[in-house]
This record gives structure tokens, C-alpha cells and sequence, in this order.
């Protein structure tokens, strides 16, 4: 199986809102979309879903045009939609029903996702505890935490070979933020296609191997990961010590990125840079507790790539 986006363009009026978009994934995994608010990526993904029409281009799964009636698909919007007057189990087989999936199965299905989830009491209160009369829960009476947990599993319901997740991670506290991020390396590991995006670097690293990031509709940077930030090299060093090596720092002409209390960010030119400052540490007998040279971070890429554009 493989997904290509070939080409999209997408217009209001005179306004182009993506612009040539282009990439494609022919294995399972992990895309990430990412890009400033407004840089185009909830279009794109709403393309992809047939949500939108686009002006140019195509959008194919397997060679053939992306049909949501043709293609199981699972979608977790950055504005979550559930009825908040409407119990949750009722909503979760309304939503199996539009995906074609039997009753018998999605209740199945919504036993095991309500299990990993944590929120066995609100689809199945009657199940917990002695009682048997609890009434069903409604989404209103949900926190935010849980309400974004029950709009994944509508999303998940029907087992989808294509899984695209908007903000995922957005809003939760850090105990539910692991369990997602638990969840998700499952998802992942099951051999789906997976797009993600996120406002949080540290998580596109920790899932994505390939990503795309857009600046107001256009693709800045493209490509695999790992491989982008080995074409910056080892240039970030991360010094601590126990004696003051401002003067060390300014004999080798090293540029200060930041100073914080206990250490100092700094950037060379390359590795033997580096290496020449920590002999010139050494050879003064300078205490070193910390030194590490690292490539950039996704961020730090990010903010080089957008950040100047969106001042």
C-alpha cells in the first residue's frame, strides 16, 4: 500500500493556501505535517481526508484516487466533535455504523480502546461497581482529557489502514499524555499509516521518521529526519563546568547561543572545533562536568526554517 500527494494546490480567491504540496509514504509509519498556524497543514490534511476539494494535483491510495468510501480512514481533528447531549456509548456505534462496522464488533472494539484508555466507568457504568442502575455518562459531563480519548477511539473504531491525528497530544496533562503517546506506539508498531500533526518537536521526533514542514502554504524542508539533521552536523555544544571559561570560549572564537546559571549552550563550527576547545579546557585544568556536542533539534531546525518568515 502506499499513499502519494502529488502536486496540491489549494486556493481562496487569489490566495494560495497550499501550494505544490508533494509527498508520500510507501510503507507503514509515521508522517509528520508540520508548520506555523496558518502554514496550511489542517487544509492539507482535510484534502487528503476529501473533506476539501483542491484547485491542482491528486491525492492516491495504492495508484488509485484517495475515496473515503473505498478507503478506511480514522481522523482525529484538532477541533474535537462529539455531541455533548449524547451518550458516549451511543455516539461511538453511531460512528461505527457510518464506518460499516457491525455492532457486535464495534462493541467489542470499544470494550478493548475504553480498557486502554482508562474510561471503562463512562461508556460502561453499569459494568462497574455493584450497581447496576448507573445512567450512561454524556460528553458534556467529561473532562477534556476523556472526551479527547473517546474521540480517538471513534477514530480507531474501525481498525483504519490510513490514521491521520491533528494535535493529538493537545491540552493533556502529562499522565494522559503518556498513556496517547503509549497508544500511539502501539498504533504504530500494527503496520498502519500514520500522518501526524503537532506543535511539540519533541514528539515528531520521538514518532516520525519522515516529515514535511510549510510556511504559508510552501514546503521549507523536506525529507527524512535523521538524515536532515546529519546535514547540519554536530555543531551544538552543551558545556558545564566548575570554573568560568568566558575568556576559553572567546579565545576560540565560539559563538554564545545561550548562558543559563549552570551551563552554556554554544555552537562551533565542527567537530574538531569542538575538540580544540575541550583540550584548551584540559590543558587549564578547568573541572569540565558536561561536555556533549549534538546535532540540532527539530525545534532548533523549526525555528531556522519559519521562525524568521512569521516575525
Amino acid at each position: 500500500m502506499s499513499l502519494k500527494v502529488n502536486n496540491i494546490v489549494k486556493k481562496y480567491n487569489d490566495k494560495v493556501v497550499v501550494d505544490n504540496l508533494n509527498f508520500e509514504m510507501n510503507s507503514p509509519g509515521v508522517y509528520a505535517l508540520l508548520g506555523t498556524n496558518g502554514a496550511g497543514k489542517t487544509t492539507s490534511l482535510r484534502i487528503i481526508l476529501n473533506m476539501l476539494a483542491y484547485d491542482e494535483g491528486s491525492v492516491t491510495w495504492n495508484d488509485k484516487p484517495l475515496n473515503i468510501s473505498t478507503v478506511n480512514l480514522g481522523y482525529l481533528p484538532e477541533e474535537r466533535g462529539l455531541y455533548p447531549k449524547f451518550s458516549i456509548l451511543d455516539q461511538l456505534l453511531y460512528f461505527a455504523t457510518l464506518k460499516n462496522v457491525p455492532k457486535k464488533t464495534a462493541l467489542e472494539r470499544i470494550r478493548t480502546w475504553s480498557k486502554k484508555f482508562q474510561v471503562d466507568e463512562y461508556i460502561f457504568p453499569s459494568s462497574i461497581g455493584k450497581s447496576n442502575k448507573k445512567k450512561e455518562y454524556k460528553a458534556d459531563q467529561l473532562s477534556k482529557g476523556n472526551q479527547q480519548k473517546i474521540q480517538l477511539i471513534t477514530a480507531l473504531i474501525s481498525e483504519p489502514e490510513l490514521l491521520i491525528l491533528d494535535e493529538p497530544l493537545s491540552g493533556l496533562d502529562p499522565v494522559n499524555t503518556d498513556l496517547f503517546k503509549g497508544i500511539i506506539h502501539e498504533i504504530a508498531k500494527s503496520d498502519k499509516y500514520l500522518i501526524m500533526s503537532s506543535h511539540q518537536m519533541p514528539v515528531i521526533e520521538e514518532f516520525c521518521s519522515d516529515i514535511t514542514i510549510l510556511n504559508k502554504g510552501k514546503t521549507v524542508l523536506q525529507g527524512d529526519l535523521n538524515t536532515i539533521k546529519k546535514g547540519y552536523g554536530r555543531v551544538n555544544l552543551f558545556v558545564k563546568c566548575e570554573d568560568d571559561i568566558e575568556k576559553y570560549i572567546k579565545e576560540n572564537g565560539i559563538a554564545v547561543v545561550e548562558k543559563t546559571p549552570s551551563e552554556y549552550h554554544l555552537k562551533v563550527n565542527d567537530e574538531n572545533h569542538a575538540m580544540t576547545f575541550l583540550k584548551k579546557l584540559i590543558d587549564n585544568n578547568v573541572a569540565v562536568i558536561k561536555f556533549e556536542l549534538r546535532e540540532p533539534s527539530l525545534h532548533e531546525i523549526f525555528i531556522e526554517k519559519v521562525g524568521k518568515n512569521n516575525e
